[in-house]
């Protein structure tokens, strides 16, 4: 039954260049020891990004209980679902770690409903869409820095197969049976989460372990915080006794559903879960919907997350001024935000042409894509300022607003 995958693993001993391939040569040590999955895994975790995910929502917004769910937490638990998964069909679990460790890279602050609201902003002000799965994309490719060995800042320059499972991770897709997509794609033609299947078996697999990583996660979140009662659980039980599931927590959900893939996967079937458990999973998945996303107390807090995110999003766009608008952000520090716009004026110049600013202002040097340019179209400027948004924490993005509304 295990390492039935074992002849289909992206190991780099196997025909695994494309896999491999990066959009620019990666500098080398001569005592290096890690793969080259192993060297994307490091990058990302050692990423700002990365960290930041410890102050982002996963579901909840804002709790004052330390032991609710955060992003990060998230993160966790698929890295460690695929690993096993990975490990136990034979395929390469570097590669699912390093696609775990970033698949969420992307999320804007206030989980999916601040997703909602940066997607109707792009909308109406670029007409194209938003979805955290591009934007994840777009953070290890153009936004996200690191030092390399000569102290410059560059992009992660990720390989392929980390990429691609980043951007093909959705897992809010009900469907049962994955396959690895056979084309070699570019990446930046994908227009719409759920399009393509990853490139690689080790992708479906952490595609997969997004899902059981929440189901029951979320079940125990919203117990803590009382938006679901111990007579609501009653039906939950109820129903894992139906699926064959002595209870029901997060350990035990994770644990039986890692048993179930593990033993119903082939090359032949996908990467799949028995008629049984998929029935157990969609039950659980509308008790969720019904329970917990849909409760009247989310109300607020959408609320509150378009009230933040329209109002920096309004308020930057102000100081719009074509090839000047450093120059604009500069003499308007004192005068108004200084925290808002000094922070937004340092984080935009690491992606714009030398040319429209004093090179004194940058802390480190920089050796990126300046994906901004000179800033002389508009539309570009509204690209930065979503850019910067939806790489705030919700913390960040609060203290922002809170100062844009204190006297």
């Amino acid at each position: 039954m295990y390492k039935k995958f074992s002849h289909v693993a992206m190991n780099e001993d196997s025909n695994c260049q494309k896999a491999t391939f990066r959009q620019n040569e990666l500098y080398t040590r001569n005592n290096d020891m890690r793969t080259e999955f192993e060297r994307d895994y490091t990058r990302i975790l050692h990423s700002l990004a990365y960290r930041r995910l410890k102050h982002k929502t996963q579901v909840f917004f804002n709790t004052q209980n330390d032991h609710i769910c955060t992003r990060m937490e998230h993160v966790s638990h698929v890295e460690s679902v695929s690993y096993i998964i990975a490990k136990s069909l034979g395929l390469n679990y570097e590669l699912t770690r390093a696609i775990a460790t970033g698949h969420d890279l992307g999320h804007a602050p206030f989980g999916h409903e601040g997703e909602n609201v940066i997607k109707k902003i792009l909308k109406d002000n670029l007409d194209y869409s938003f979805w955290h799965e591009k934007n994840g994309l777009r953070v290890v490719d153009k936004l996200e820095l690191l030092q390399d060995n000569k102290g410059n800042m560059s992009n992660l320059n990720l390989t392929y197969a980390v990429r691609d499972g980043i951007i093909c991770h959705c897992g809010e897709v009900d469907e049962n049976g994955i396959f690895p997509r056979k084309e070699y794609i570019d990446l930046n033609t994908i227009t719409n989460p759920g399009q393509v299947q990853p490139y690689t078996w080790e992708g479906c697999v952490v595609k997969i372990s997004d899902k059981i990583a929440y189901l029951g996660r979320d079940i125990e979140d919203a117990l803590l915080l009382k938006i679901i009662s111990r007579d609501d659980l009653k039906d939950v039980y109820e129903l894992g006794l139906k699926y064959g599931q002595k209870t029901v927590n997060t350990s035990v959900i994770m644990h039986e559903l890692m048993g179930d893939l593990i033993e119903n996967s082939s090359i032949e079937n996908g990467i799949c879960f028995s008629h049984e458990k998929q029935n157990f999973i969609d039950s659980i998945k509308k008790f969720n919907y019904e329970k917990i996303y849909d409760n009247k107390k989310f109300s607020y807090y959408k609320k509150y997350a378009n009230l933040v995110i329209n109002s920096t999003f309004e308020e930057l766009f102000k100081y719009y001024d074509k090839e000047n608008t450093i120059n604009n952000l500069q003499a308007n520090i004192d005068k108004k935000y200084r925290f808002v716009i000094s922070d937004f004026k340092g984080w935009i110049i690491k992606y714009c042409d030398e040319s429209i600013f004093d090179s004194k202002d940058l802390k480190s040097s920089l050796n990126n894509e300046k994906i901004y340019g000179t800033l002389n179209n508009e539309n570009v400027y509204k690209e930065a300022i979503v850019d910067y948004i939806s790489c705030m924490t919700d913390a960040y993005a609060i203290k922002c607003f809170n100062e844009l509304i204190s006297f």
